[in-house]
């Protein structure tokens, strides 16, 4: 029997190999650890969505000791065309692009062009001299404190995303500051004539902060940020398909994006940002990548490892700690969330967990107690379901050492 098992696991390896390109390894589960069989339970879970039109489809993988375990296609990534999801389908995976460019950061950090706590307009001219909104937004004052790189890390720079309904809200609005057509140049120009919702550090505050990073990327680098990315972390990675374009040959694997429907299901999104088939976004740092699963899991077990994969390292072993470790209010890292032992757990997981996820329901989480990697890929906008968390669950419940 066991025979039996290792011979059709080597055959799903010769056909996943194929269509997984540059992805990891794959191995027979209960060699690392886990049950095949428990894993079976995923499927279905998964499917039950699909049946009932919640979602149009999912890519799920699971790694353990830097070799694939389970790898599940279900649903379509294009309805209306009756495409099936792929294993080289591409996802816009929106602000699981904050992680990659938070890397790209610590990398020049590596090299000594800067320390954590240096301020951005050392930099970036046009945020010296910062405003601040008082705590109601009636009043606007001298910001006390510079914001520093380490902000922008952690989301406490007092930028935000410009979604609500309050002063700072519309002056994001008006400015546009993801205009099509604009540079990254042009957005943090705008973005120093916006005050800070709050003072440097105060607290954490979603927003642009990733996207600022991207251009300090462009100009302690001295090259286009896409370029940057391209050279020195997608091409040493093996990350083929991810960058913020879909090259026309590629155009047919790029998935559609939909969101609920409370009366047919699903509804096909055609004005999001990226949402239809273009060749090029606005290079957004915090939420402009495409990439596919095998790339994602490779930049993944490159964090895992420490910072290297297949003899090419990104990192050093001691700045990857630095950037899991939840350096504010105990949960939230150098551009991941942290799983911290403050609380208990109400999920099966570990402390130690580093992860994030993407507007189109897209996310990843990495498990270094458990050398485990689970990423999850779909292209639904306002998510309502749970199924992140039965995902996770049913990845934990098939350890078996």
């Amino acid at each position: 029997m066991r025979k039996l098992l290792i011979c059709i696991y080597l055959l799903l390896f010769c056909v996943t190999t194929l269509a997984f390109g540059q992805g990891l390894p794959m191995a027979v589960p209960e060699e690392v650890g886990v049950s095949g069989e428990r894993l079976e339970r995923i499927r279905p879970m998964l499917q039950d969505y699909v049946d009932k039109e919640n979602l149009p489809g999912f890519l799920t993988v699971i790694a353990r000791h830097g070799k694939i375990v389970h790898f599940e296609t279900v649903g379509m990534r294009d309805i209306e065309n009756k495409k099936p999801i792929a294993s080289d389908t591409i996802f816009r995976i929106y602000s699981m692009s904050k992680p990659i460019t938070s890397v790209a950061v610590m990398m020049l950090y590596e090299e000594g062009h800067f320390q954590l706590g240096t301020p951005v307009s050392k930099f970036i001219p046009a945020f010296e001299n910062m405003k601040v909104y008082n705590a109601d937004q009636t009043e606007i004052l001298e910001a006390e404190e510079a914001v520093t790189i380490k902000h922008l890390l952690m989301h406490t720079a007092g930028l935000t995303y410009g979604w609500g309904d309050k002063p700072v809200d519309e002056r994001y609005k008006e400015l546009k500051i993801f205009e099509r057509g604009s540079t990254l140049a042009d957005m943090v120009k705008k973005l120093g004539d916006i005050p800070l919702v709050h003072e440097p550090g105060e607290r954490w505050t979603y927003g642009v902060s990733t996207d600022v990073l991207g251009y300090l990327v462009e100009v302690v680098s001295g090259m286009p940020f896409e370029k940057f990315l391209q050279t020195r972390l997608f091409g040493p990675l093996g990350m083929v398909d991810t960058a913020f374009s879909v090259p026309p040959k590629k155009v047919d694997r790029f998935a559609a994006l939909y969101r609920p429907n409370k009366e047919n299901g699903l509804e096909r999104v055609e004005n999001a940002p990226l949402a239809n088939d273009e060749i090029s976004f606005f290079p957004s740092g915090g939420g402009g990548l495409v990439s596919t699963a095998a790339d994602y899991m490779r930049f993944c077990q490159m964090l895992l490892n420490g910072g290297a994969l297949d003899g090419v390292r990104i990192l050093g072993k001691k700045t990857v700690e630095l950037m899991r470790y939840p350096h504010h209010d105990a949960w939230f890292g150098l551009g991941f969330a942290v799983v911290t032992d403050k609380e208990p757990p109400n999920i099966l997981e570990s402390a130690g967990n580093f992860s994030w996820g993407g507007a189109a329901a897209t996310t990843f989480w990495i498990d270094p107690e458990e050398e485990l990697i689970g990423l999850l890929m779909t292209q639904l906008l306002s998510n309502p379901y749970p199924f992140h968390q039965q995902f996770k669950v049913l990845t934990y419940q098939a350890l078996t050492e």
